[in-house]
């Protein structure tokens, strides 16, 4: 049985360059999906976020197995995130910080196996997450992207290049959520060598 790998289908979303920046075009994609707000180092409801995340996205990878003859590598973990005020990214204010942790679904997950999922899930180690993750799908289109590597404190830099002088040179500007998508797991890897692609919607500046 051939796994479905989101990482190896897109291979040209989840490899961008080190240390440059590279348009794509990024197609309709499907998560699932939390909200939150707070710091992600210290706030329980980013925990809490992550494990109803993660033991949905395993449950529907075993469900699907078993039930359709169809398997697939649980994509990383991605994180949209949104602020009143922009600048507290830069000044690494967290506790203003508004998110949505998600993780890529196959297209032939359906809404009723994420239902079923997600209670099987929660039975096992609830926690209250599980009441607001939902299957939703979206389009980001035109984006900017980076890797990154390195950890999240340090990131500050190259976000003030894309955001100062990137997009003003190429007379692009913002169009979404900043988008990071987690390659590695930072409970296993030293922070200098964490791998984060960094992703911004863009749009022509009228």
């Amino acid at each position: 049985m051939e796994k479905y790998d989101v990482k190896k289908a897109h291979k040209q979303l989840y490899s961008p360059p080190k240390g440059a920046f590279a348009v794509v075009e990024v197609p309709e994609f499907r998560y699932l999906a939390v909200d939150g707000k707070g710091d992600p180092n210290t706030g329980a409801a980013y925990a809490d976020a992550v494990a109803a995340l993660y033991g949905t996205a395993y449950t529907l990878k075993f469900a699907s197995k078993r039930t359709l003859g169809r398997d697939f590598v649980v994509a990383p973990m991605e994180g949209l995130w949104r602020a009143d005020d922009p600048a507290v990214f830069l000044t690494r204010e967290k506790s203003a910080w508004e998110w949505t942790m998600m993780i890529g679904q196959p297209e032939w997950i359906t809404q009723e196996m994420v239902v079923a999922a997600a209670g099987e899930a929660a039975a096992k180690h609830p926690n209250p997450a599980f009441e607001q993750l939902r299957l939703v799908a979206f389009t980001e289109g035109l984006c900017v992207q980076t890797l990154h590597l390195g950890s999240y404190e340090s990131e500050t830099p190259v976000l003030q290049r894309l955001h100062d002088h990137y997009l003003p040179h190429n007379k692009l500007t913002f169009n979404g959520d900043h988008h990071e998508i987690y390659l590695s797991d930072a409970r296993r890897t030293a922070p200098a060598k964490l791998r984060t692609i960094l992703r911004q919607p863009v749009k022509p500046v009228e």
